[in-house]
């Protein structure tokens, strides 16, 4: 039934692909973001909302093999895992400004562990579901991961459903084979020249790695099932110890609420600001400031980031470590949590050069479970994770493309990661050196990234409490293909 499932997707996708005659219709940013480049038309009859709609449709095919230099046989394994799938995605055309949106996405994995090992997957994980093959035995993922309807007047778009939200904490981190994405209410605005502004209400989030909607902030416990950590949010970066038994217990329901808003009233500043929060629990703050300067042909973008957080009662249920482990922790029950990043980029024609930094304040670590990075755009590499109490990171990244080869361009990235030695609940030293290309053909509808990563932690960092850390030397390497239509 699975396979016939993903096989009539497939069928249903290339069914649609000789049906359409738009093939410009959308794209992808080289972090994978779906942009629509085609909006649909405006219509005043029923009929055709739905026979003026848009179908975005995406085969893909994404791979991962992950090499330990340190294999632990009760906690690390080397293995290789791929995933083949994609989506369906219908948007009608706008009746009295008003329409609605169907996302399908699927996935069907296959790797080289064994089904009780599916645990040991690293990046490759979000190709499944670790819930549904513990229970079900069942390696595909499809859901409709979206569907909303929206209103839009007036420079404004008013959204409620399951659907994508990009913000600071949020994001649809679409680099695997599904987007993370949301269910609730959220409304864009430009009314106000130069600038840009965005709300949010959202009661639930869907994982990449999930095929059904669960809760935001809270990790699963339920009685009576070995495998409900895997049921509810069980992000990389979520807190361990916000049990979904304990915010029954206290009563609390951990919706999210979201403002953020970016300005360029004055040439060549940006400015931007976001505020967001869990009531009870946690909420944030982030102010940003970007400037460009030109000197003869290269540009220089200078950018500071200041975010808190604010513990409001998530501390005293859950401690300062997200896997509440306090050694270390100078307060053991505060999420109070602070960040500074500074970044400066130096622009000249198609070459980019970096240099990041980003240090998080010796209190509580930040909690942001929603895949947007604190450290975001700053020292933020593949598969790190660095917004932990006490931890300094520094960041080289070279961006090329190519003028030779057309649609061809390459990042470098090299990241220092210093983290605090004392901290038991927190990784060993690492420093990261990454390499990606990605390469558009077809007239922009067939795009090849490929992905190296290659990390050489600490292998001798001992606590003051005496407990070694793990060595976090690793290589990962990535390859996917996607082909739009």
């Amino acid at each position: 039934m699975r396979i016939f499932s993903l096989f009539l997707f497939l069928s249903s996708a290339f069914v649609s692909l000789f049906a359409e005659e738009c093939l410009h219709k959308h794209s992808l940013k080289c972090n994978m973001i779906h942009i629509h480049d085609e909006i649909p038309m405006k219509v005043d009859n029923i009929i055709d909302m739905f026979d003026k709609g848009i179908f975005f449709n995406r085969l893909r095919f994404n791979s991962f093999g992950y090499s330990w230099d340190e294999s632990l046989e009760a906690k690390r394994k080397d293995h290789a895992i791929a995933g083949l799938g994609g989506s369906l995605i219908f948007r009608s055309a706008y009746l009295h400004d008003i329409s609605f949106a169907l996302s399908l996405y699927t996935s069907k994995a296959i790797g080289t562990l064994k089904e009780e090992e599916s645990a040991f997957y690293k990046a490759g994980k979000d190709t499944f579901s670790r819930y549904n093959i513990y229970n079900n035995k069942n390696a595909t993922l499809m859901n409709l991961a979206e569907a909303y309807i929206e209103y839009n007047t007036f420079k404004s778009s008013l959204k409620v459903g399951r659907q994508i939200f990009e913000s600071v904490l949020t994001k649809s981190n679409d680099t695997k084979m599904i987007p993370n994405t949301f269910e609730g209410i959220t409304l864009h605005s430009k009314i106000i020249a130069n600038t840009s502004f965005k709300m949010a209400y959202l009661t639930k989030q869907k994982l990449r790695d999930h095929n059904h909607f669960h809760h935001l902030l809270a990790y699963g416990d339920t009685k009576n099932d070995p495998y409900a950590k895997y049921k509810e949010n069980d992000d990389s970066a979520m807190h361990r110890g916000l049990t979904l038994s304990k915010l029954e217990a206290l009563g609390i329901e951990d919706a999210l609420f979201i403002a953020e808003i970016k300005n360029r009233d004055i040439t060549d500043l940006t400015l931007r600001a976001n505020y967001t929060a869990v009531p009870q629990l946690l909420s944030s703050a982030m102010i940003q400031a970007k400037y460009r300067l030109d000197i003869n042909d290269w540009s220089i973008v200078p950018a500071l980031r200041y975010m808190q957080q604010f513990d409001d009662g998530a501390g005293a249920i859950a401690g300062a470590n997200h896997l509440s482990l306090y050694d270390g922790y100078s307060n053991a029950k505060s999420l109070n949590a602070q960040m500074l990043g500074a970044r400066i980029d130096m622009v000249k024609d198609t070459l980019k050069l970096r240099l990041g930094y980003t240090y998080i304040a010796d209190k509580g670590d930040f909690i942001t479970p929603w895949r947007g990075f604190p450290t975001g755009g700053f020292t933020r590499a593949m598969s790190q994770y660095n917004w932990y109490a006490n931890t300094k990171s520094y960041m080289f990244q070279v961006d090329y493309k190519c003028k030779e080869i057309p649609n061809l361009k390459f990042i470098s990235r090299f990241v220092a990661q210093d983290f605090d030695d004392n901290k038991i609940g927190v990784q060993a030293d690492s420093n990261l050196f990454s390499f990606d290309i990605l390469k558009i053909l077809d007239d922009k509808k067939l795009y090849l990234k490929t992905r190296y990563a290659h990390v050489v932690g600490d292998s001798n960092t001992i606590t003051s409490y005496g407990q070694q850390k793990l060595d976090s030397s690793y290589d990962e390497f990535r390859f996917e293909i996607n082909y739009l239509f």
